[in-house]
């Protein structure tokens, strides 16, 4: 019996632990959406590091977060209240706007364009 209370309490401190990681990725999104005048996201599962949350913002800036697992990502997109997207195709990745940055960037990895300046 007693392991089976450890293992109650252990599994309530993971699930604490996933809702304040939830809240805070929420919190940076909600941010994130504030300074773009809104925001839409999508996931993308990254393996054992988790899962990636793709943010593109109203007015075309882009960004993402990682979470450790999807279904903490899941949690808090929806506590941000943001829109999904199933893929990251047609209309919605359209509406990303790359600067000097991304392409000097893309640019130096590619085709041997200039490095990126660090």
């Amino acid at each position: 019996m007693a392991e089976t209370a450890e293992t109650q309490v252990e599994s309530g401190k993971q699930a604490a632990r996933a809702e304040r990681r939830a809240a805070k990725l929420a919190k940076e999104i909600g941010a994130f959406a504030k300074a773009h005048g809104g925001a839409e996201g999508q996931l993308a599962y990254i393996g054992q590091t988790g899962t990636r949350i793709v943010l593109v913002g109203e007015d075309g800036g882009w960004g993402d977060l990682v979470a450790p697992s999807y279904a903490i990502a899941e949690s808090a997109t929806q506590k941000a209240g943001i829109t999904m997207h199933e893929s990251f195709d047609g209309d919605f990745a359209a509406k990303v706007r790359t600067g000097p940055y991304e392409w000097t960037r893309m640019a130096g990895i590619q085709v041997g364009g200039p490095a990126n300046p660090a």
